[in-house]
C-alpha cells in the first residue's frame, strides 16, 4: 500500500485539508477528495487537456500533475475561474460554444491562461494555445468567445 501524506491545499480561495496516497494526480484530489467534479478525467496521458486547472497562474494537467507540487501555490479549477475571469464564461455562453460539454472544463482554464500571457490573442495565438481535444468540433465557437472575452 502505498505511503499517505497530508497537507493542505489552496484551491478556488479557500484551504483544503489532504491526506492522500503519496504520489496521488492532483485531478484525483480535486475530484474524490475535495469534492470539486469540474476538472474532468479525459486520456490520464496529457493529451486531451480535459483535466486542466491553474497551478500558481500556469495551466497545469492535472491528470498527471503530482499534488503535492502544489503546496504553497494557488490553485484554480473551473468551478473558480469566476473570479480569474469573468468576462469568459458570459463570452461561453453567448456564442453557445458547449455542446456535449465534457471538455469545456479544460478548455475554459486553458482560455484563461491565454488570456493572462495574452490579453488580446489573434487568431494564431488562439490556435497554438487551444488545442484542447474537442469531439464536437466547437473550435470556431471556442475561438469566437475567446474574441469576445478579450474584446477584440
Amino acid at each position: 500500500m502505498a505511503d499517505t501524506v497530508s497537507y493542505t491545499l489552496n484551491v478556488n480561495g479557500a484551504s483544503y485539508p489532504v491526506t492522500a496516497p503519496s504520489g496521488m494526480p492532483l485531478l484525483w484530489v480535486l475530484r474524490d477528495i475535495i469534492g470539486l467534479t469540474g476538472t474532468k478525467y479525459g486520456c490520464g496521458i496529457e493529451q486531451c487537456f480535459a483535466c486542466s486547472v491553474l497551478v500558481g497562474g500556469q495551466v497545469e494537467h492535472s491528470c498527471v500533475f503530482d499534488s503535492t507540487s502544489a503546496i504553497g501555490k494557488s490553485i484554480t479549477t473551473v468551478e473558480g475561474l469566476a473570479g480569474v475571469n469573468p468576462a469568459l464564461q458570459p463570452a461561453w455562453v453567448a456564442e453557445q460554444v458547449p455542446q456535449c460539454g465534457y471538455c469545456q472544463p479544460g478548455m475554459l482554464v486553458c482560455a484563461s491562461g491565454l488570456l493572462k500571457e495574452t490579453p488580446k490573442p489573434g487568431d494564431s495565438e488562439i490556435n497554438s494555445t487551444m488545442t484542447n481535444i474537442c469531439a464536437c468540433g466547437t473550435y470556431p465557437r471556442v475561438k469566437k468567445a475567446i474574441k469576445r472575452a478579450a474584446g477584440v
